[in-house]
């Protein structure tokens, strides 16, 4: 709005440099890149991260099966993790020695983590895998993909409006360092007549 009303202010007046017109087109030009260009860069980059994400929780909803396990031996709490945000999902798992059946039917055996406090043999609990039976992460679910894509959105249309500005301010300050040059001139041309009887001054 400023670049717009200086636009107007500059338009008539007999005191307008082109530099002053020139910073105010510049701003000007930059808002409507902010205005315009920042919401469809987000939007499609978050369409786009939309898509791929959607794919990938199809492909990891139809190759991740979630299968019954059996405790064979408890080995213990799970070592402290130094990740916060690790330790705190895994507070309440224990490392144990267990048998599963893979979805292709193949009998598994192998170290897992248990979400039981304190399992014993016999015991059951769910855990994810692949077709093969190896053990993977849980399947990304379609809400957390799509928060994820408007995450990306939002940061693409910030990016997007960080770039803008980052543009303009470096135009305004070329246009600033000519306006001083120019003015740095115009004294040095000046200065040796200053203050000179029939020099005007």
């Amino acid at each position: 709005m400023r670049a717009i009303n200086g636009l107007w202010r500059w338009r008539h007046n007999p005191l307008c440099r082109a530099t002053d017109l020139a910073e105010a087109w510049v701003a000007l030009v930059a808002l409507v890149l902010i205005a315009v260009a920042a919401p469809v860069t987000g939007c499609l980059v978050g369409a786009a991260a939309q898509d791929s994400l959607q794919r990938s929780v199809r492909e990891q909803q139809h190759t991740r099966h979630l299968v019954t396990a059996t405790v064979v031996r408890d080995l213990g709490e799970v070592p402290m993790e130094t990740d916060p945000d690790t330790s705190t999902a895994r507070e309440t798992h224990r490392r144990v020695l267990a048998d599963w059946t893979a979805p292709d039917g193949t009998h598994q055996h192998d170290l897992t983590l248990a979400d039981l406090k304190s399992p014993h043999a016999g015991d059951h609990f769910r855990l994810w895998t692949d077709p093969h039976g190896r053990i993977t992460a849980r399947p990304l679910d379609a809400p957390t993909a799509t928060t994820h894509a408007v995450l990306a959105g939002i940061g693409a249309a910030l990016l997007a409006t960080g770039l803008v500005e980052a543009a303009r301010r470096l135009a305004v300050w070329h246009m600033v360092r000519r306006r001083y040059a120019r003015w740095d001139q115009a004294w040095d041309r000046a200065g040796p007549d200053w203050g000179k009887a029939g020099t005007g001054s």
